[in-house]
């Protein structure tokens, strides 16, 4: 990298990092998921008369383990993706070095013709 670009990186950092700093000492705001607000505002809506028709057989003891379960899933969801996107990668380098495409036909036909 040049200098000037580990420059305009290290200041997008800096301004991100000190951004998180002011704003976490200073509200006292709760990071909350999306599920929480949807079902205020059903219940808003319902006046508190609304049942969910499925329930979940388990659930997690804590919000940490709610957190890890969903990061573990996330991370194991991102490696399958990337997997895949890294072999298609390869395979069509694989194909382009060596000036074919594979169309359904054997390594005998290939020659053949």
């Amino acid at each position: 990298m040049s200098r000037k670009l580990e420059l305009i990186v290290l200041a997008i950092l800096l301004i991100f990092a000190a951004q998180f700093i002011y704003m976490s000492s200073t509200t006292d705001a709760e990071y909350g998921g999306a599920d929480g607000e949807a079902e205020k505002v059903i219940n808003d809506i319902t006046g508190g008369t609304y049942e969910p028709a499925a329930k979940p057989f388990w659930e997690p003891p804590s919000g940490e383990i709610e957190s890890l379960l969903f990061g573990l899933q996330a991370a194991i969801g991102a490696g399958v993706l990337g997997y895949f996107f890294g072999y298609y990668r390869a395979k069509k380098n694989y194909e382009n070095k060596l000036g074919y495409k594979e169309n359904g036909k054997s390594e005998g036909d290939r020659h053949s013709l």
